[in-house]
């Protein structure tokens, strides 16, 4: 069976996929993967290929995709599947980059609570009964992380390069998944990468923000397994 391993988004950790891992693990030898240690996706993705078993699939949602594709970009022949959620293929884009210098200098203050509350966790999620349980598992998530975590993702973010050509060249069983209302990563962006992979099947999730694995966990398991057996 091959393995799959989860790469959450910037300042989660196991605990974003954790309805997948216990629908999941009872099927699928699964590893969740820290993405905070570097300061750049380069080094990032090479940590995890440092520990990885040699062929595996990949689920990256947020920053865990964008580093999910620099893993496919460095080791290609090592991924058997690939799926990514709520994220974006390209370099950060100006206005988003002007806005990380404030937000680290005030991490760096210890007022990483007061980001994460105030920029961040604001545009995880659409309105729905989970919502304030979900933002309080994210706060908690965050702050378990803590701030060298936050400055390093950041940083790593800021300065990641456009994976269009990547993703341009993988030809095995990927999956494109979003929430219908994320304000971070709109449908858009996936809809450009279902094109730049036309055999990848897109899921739009209903009612689902930026987290779907949360907010809809069922339907998002449900597309997960429809992947799996692909591979």
């Amino acid at each position: 069976m091959t393995p799959l391993i989860l790469l959450p988004g910037m300042m989660c950790d196991a605990r974003l996929f954790a309805p997948q891992i216990d629908a999941l693990s009872g099927k699928y030898p699964i590893l969740s993967a820290p993405i905070g240690g570097q300061d750049t996706m380069q080094a990032l993705a090479a940590d995890v290929l440092a520990y990885a078993p040699d062929r595996f699939a990949m689920l990256g949602l947020s920053m865990g995709g964008i580093v999910a594709m620099e893993i496919l970009r460095q080791a290609p022949d090592r991924v058997a599947g690939l799926a990514l959620m709520d994220t974006n293929p390209l370099a950060e884009l100006d206005e988003v980059k002007a806005r990380r210098g404030p937000q680290i200098n005030a991490v760096e203050r210890g007022n990483l609570r007061k980001v994460m509350a105030e920029e961040m966790k604001p545009n995880y999620l659409t309105d729905g009964p989970r919502r304030a349980a979900i933002l309080d598992l994210c706060m908690d998530m965050a702050t378990d992380l803590g701030s060298d975590v936050f400055i390093n993702q950041s940083k790593a973010l800021r300065d990641r390069t456009d994976q269009t050509n990547t993703l341009g060249k993988f030809t095995g069983a990927a999956l494109i998944l979003c929430g219908r209302d994320d304000a971070l990563c709109p449908v858009s962006r996936h809809e450009l990468m279902h094109d730049l992979m036309p055999q990848s099947r897109l899921e739009i999730i209903e009612n689902a923000g930026h987290l779907p694995t949360l907010e809809q966990p069922q339907q998002t398991t449900a597309a997960l397994t429809r992947w799996l057996e692909m591979i």
